[in-house]
C-alpha cells in the first residue's frame, strides 16, 4: 500500500499539479491520502479498505472518529459503495479573507487545505465518484461529487450511508431526529444511548478536552441529514436523510454534489462557538447590492396572541389593529427600536388547516396596510412583513411574486415567514428536499425583490447567508413562544442552545420578556389547549437581558408587551445593544452550565457582555483583556442580587456603574437561573 502525504500546492499551480497527481496516481494505485490541517493538529486520513473507501480522523494525537464509511445507494442503479481504486487525487492550501455583510465578526479567515480524490471502479460501468476534503484548523468538511459521465445521468438517491464511528463514549447534546421540528428540549445522554439525532449534534469529552459537533453545510437541492445509531455499533452513527413520499431520498442528475458533512473540532467548549467553519464552507455572496440588508432590534404585536390575551384572527380580541399598531411604532421611534412586526394583520387565519387559506396581500377591515406604512415612514421606523403559510408550500410558491411585489410598494425589506402545519403538497416533510428547495426559492425571490427573510418552522441554518445574507434569522428550536403555553424552558435551556442549535447559524429566539410571571397578562386564556396552566418565564429579568448577546442573530426581538416596558430602567440595555458585530469572543463556558461572551459592536468601540447560568448559582471570573487596551471604559452593569432567583424572586435585579480598563477582571455573580449584560461605553479623551 502506498501512502501520499499532503503536499502544500500554491493555487496558481493549482489545475496544473492537479493534473500532474491524476497521472501519479493512477500508476501507482495509491490506497491512502493523508490531509492535515494548516497547523498540523488535525489529520484526516482517506483510505480504500478492500476497495471501500472510508476516513478516520485525528485531533492533537488522538483519534477522535474511528473508521466510518462512505457511499451512496441508487434505485433501479448498481450502488457505490466499494469496488473501487483512486485514478487521482488534486490537492492544494487556500488561505483567504473575506468580510461578512452582517454577523457575529466582521472580517473571516478561510484557510484549509483541499483534497479531491477522484475514484473510478475497478470493473464493470468504471463509473466516476469524487470525495472531496477540506481540512482546517477548526475541524473539516467533505461531500461527494459525481460527475457527468456517460453511464449516469438522473440519480435517485436511497440511502447515503455516510458515517460518524466516534472514537469513544463521547457526552451527547442532542434532540432526537425528527423529519417535521426541530423544536425539542435538548437531551444530555452518553452517545451509546443515543439512538438518533438532529443536527447539529454536539459531543464532549473534558477528560480529554475534545469537543465536537457534527452537522452539515451548504445545503443546496438535497435531503436534509440526520443522524441514526447503526444497529450493530453502539457509537456509530449514520446518515440517514429525509425521504420524500415515495422514499427516495434525493432526486438529483449528473453532475452531482452532496452538501458538505462537517465535524468541528476543538479543545474548548467556546472554540466551537467562535468557528466559523459551516460558513466557510458556503459559496461567496451571490447578491451584487446589499446595501438594504439592515440587522436590526424590532418590537411586534406577538406575544398577546402566545398569552391568549390578543388573537390572530378578526374578533374583539384582534392583536392587529391599526391603533395598536400606530402605538407600537410610536414606542420604537421613542426608544432606539428599528422595526415593528404584526402577525395576524392578513386574512385567512380563520381558514387555518384549509387549502389557499392565505393570500398574504388582503388585509382584515381594522387594519390599513398603506396608512400604517406611510406613518412608519414618517417616524423613520421599518415595517416587518409577515407571512404564515400554514404549511401550504406550493400555494406560497404562487403568490410570492405578488406578495412580494406589495412589500416592495410600500417600502418594506423585511418579512417573517412560517411554516405551522403539514406540508402541502401532501406527504411532503419539513425537511425533505421539496423543502430545501421551496426554502431556498423563497430566499432567492425575496432578493429580487429585496427583501431578507426570518424563517420560522424551517430548515436548519447550514451557513447559506453567506451565499444569500438577506437570509437572516430563522427559528427552528423551541423559542420564547414555548413559555406561554408549556412547561417552558428550562434554565439549561439557555446555556446549551449556543453550543448546539446556535452552531448551525442564527436563532431568532425573540428574548426580552420582562412579565416573566405574566403578571400584566390580564383576562389570559387558552387559546390551543397547550397551557399547563403554571405557565412562567424561567429566568431571571437579568438574563432576559444577557440573552441579547449570548443568542445571536441579527435580528433581535424586544417581545413583551410594550407596557411592560414603560418605566423600566432595565429596558435601557435593549435600546442600546447592537445587533451587529465586528467581534465575538469566548469568556467562559461550559456546556449546559454556564457561558460568558463579549462582543464589540462594529459601529462603535463599545464592547458589550452576556453571561447566563443554567438553575444553578454561578460566580464568573472575566478578565477584561478583550478591551482595547489604550482605551477607558464605564461598565453598565445590569446584574441580579444576592437575592435574585428564576424561582422565587426572579424580578430583583441592580444596576451598577463602574471605569474598568483591559487589565481589570470582574467577578460576575449569577443567580440561579439568572444572568448578566455589561455594557463597556468608551470613555472620551
Amino acid at each position: 500500500m502506498q501512502i501520499i502525504k499532503y503536499n502544500k500546492v500554491k493555487i496558481g499551480l493549482y489545475v496544473l499539479i492537479g493534473c500532474l497527481l491524476v497521472t501519479s496516481c493512477a500508476e501507482n494505485n495509491m490506497e491512502q491520502v493523508i490531509i492535515p490541517s494548516p497547523n498540523g493538529k488535525l489529520k484526516v486520513h482517506f483510505n480504500l479498505k478492500s476497495t471501500k473507501p472510508t476516513y478516520h480522523v485525528h485531533f492533537n494525537n488522538k483519534q477522535v472518529i474511528d473508521t466510518s464509511i462512505f457511499g451512496l445507494e441508487f434505485k433501479n442503479q448498481a450502488n457505490l459503495t466499494s469496488n473501487f481504486k483512486i485514478v487521482g487525487v488534486i490537492e492544494n492550501e487556500v488561505n483567504e479573507n473575506w468580510t461578512q455583510v452582517w454577523g457575529e465578526k466582521k472580517e473571516i479567515n478561510n484557510h484549509y487545505n483541499h483534497s479531491i480524490i477522484k475514484l473510478q471502479e475497478i470493473d464493470g460501468l468504471k463509473r466516476h465518484m469524487n470525495i472531496n476534503f477540506k481540512v482546517y484548523n477548526d475541524g473539516l468538511g467533505f461531500s461527494y461529487t459525481i460527475p457527468e459521465q456517460e453511464s449516469v445521468d438522473s440519480l435517485s438517491i436511497t440511502n447515503e450511508l455516510t458515517e460518524f464511528n466516534l472514537a469513544q463514549n463521547y457526552s451527547t447534546w442532542y434532540t432526537p431526529a425528527n423529519f417535521d421540528s426541530y423544536e425539542m428540549a435538548y437531551q444530555n445522554k452518553p452517545a451509546n444511548e443515543v439512538e438518533s439525532a438532529n443536527t447539529p449534534v454536539t459531543f464532549e469529552a473534558l477528560k480529554d478536552s475534545i469537543f465536537i459537533s457534527i452537522h452539515e453545510a451548504n445545503l443546496t437541492n438535497y435531503a436534509g441529514m440526520t443522524l441514526r445509531k447503526d444497529k450493530d455499533s453502539k457509537l456509530k452513527f449514520q446518515a440517514d436523510l429525509v425521504p420524500w413520499p415515495d422514499g427516495v431520498k434525493v432526486k438529483t442528475k449528473t453532475p452531482m454534489n452532496t452538501p458538505w458533512r462537517t465535524i468541528q473540532i476543538s479543545n474548548t467548549a467556546g472554540g466551537l462557538i467562535e468557528s466559523c467553519l459551516i460558513l466557510n464552507l458556503n459559496e461567496p455572496n451571490k447578491l451584487q447590492d446589499v446595501s438594504w440588508i439592515k440587522p436590526l432590534k424590532y418590537i411586534g404585536i406577538w406575544w398577546g396572541m402566545h398569552l391568549g390575551t390578543q388573537t390572530w384572527t378578526l374578533g374583539d380580541r384582534h392583536g392587529a389593529t391599526t391603533e395598536r399598531m400606530k402605538a407600537y411604532i410610536d414606542f420604537a421611534a421613542e426608544n432606539n427600536i428599528d422595526a415593528v412586526l404584526a402577525e395576524g394583520w392578513s386574512t385567512g387565519w380563520e381558514d387555518w388547516g384549509k387549502a389557499k387559506a392565505f393570500d398574504f396581500v388582503t388585509p382584515y377591515e381594522d387594519f390599513d396596510l398603506e396608512a400604517l406604512s406611510k406613518y412608519a415612514k414618517d417616524k423613520k421606523i421599518k415595517l416587518i412583513g409577515h407571512h404564515e403559510t400554514g404549511g401550504d408550500a406550493l400555494y406560497y410558491e404562487q403568490q410570492m411574486d405578488k406578495a412580494f411585489g406589495l412589500y416592495k410598494s410600500l417600502g418594506i425589506h423585511d418579512v417573517k415567514t412560517g411554516y405551522a402545519g403539514p406540508i402541502n403538497p401532501s406527504r411532503q416533510l419539513h425537511h425533505g428536499q421539496f423543502m430545501v428547495n421551496h426554502y431556498r426559492k423563497v430566499v432567492e425571490t425575496a432578493a429580487k425583490y429585496k427583501l431578507t427573510i426570518n424563517a420560522h418552522e424551517p430548515i436548519k441554518p447550514t451557513g447559506i447567508r453567506r451565499t444569500y445574507p438577506n437570509m437572516m434569522s430563522r427559528e427552528g428550536a423551541r423559542g420564547m413562544e414555548w413559555n406561554a403555553w408549556s412547561e417552558g424552558n428550562s434554565p439549561e435551556h439557555h446555556v446549551t442552545l449556543p453550543f448546539t442549535r446556535i452552531l448551525a447559524g442564527p436563532l431568532d429566539y425573540t428574548p426580552g420578556i420582562f412579565d416573566l410571571l405574566y403578571k400584566n397578562a390580564k383576562g389570559r386564556v387558552k387559546w390551543n389547549g397547550l397551557d399547563k396552566g403554571n405557565s412562567r418565564i424561567n429566568t431571571t429579568l437579568s438574563k432576559q437581558l444577557a440573552l441579547y448577546v449570548v443568542l445571536y442573530s441579527p435580528l433581535q426581538m424586544a417581545s413583551d408587551n410594550i407596557d411592560n416596558y414603560r418605566n423600566e430602567p432595565a429596558f435601557q440595555f435593549i435600546k442600546d445593544v447592537p445587533v451587529d458585530w465586528e467581534d465575538t469572543k469566548v469568556l467562559q463556558a461550559k456546556i449546559g452550565d454556564y457561558l460568558a461572551i463579549a462582543r464589540k459592536d462594529i459601529n462603535s468601540n463599545d464592547w458589550y457582555l452576556g453571561a447566563a447560568t443554567d438553575e444553578n448559582r454561578c460566580d464568573l471570573e472575566i478578565n477584561l483583556d478583550f478591551l482595547d487596551s489604550n482605551k477607558a471604559y464605564v461598565a453598565e452593569i445590569y446584574a441580579d442580587t444576592e437575592q435574585s432567583d428564576w424561582k422565587t424572586n426572579p424580578y430583583e435585579h441592580q444596576i451598577l456603574k463602574k471605569e474598568v480598563s483591559s487589565k481589570d477582571t470582574l467577578t460576575l455573580k449569577l443567580a440561579p437561573g439568572g444572568g448578566q449584560a455589561i455594557r463597556f461605553k468608551t470613555i472620551p479623551k
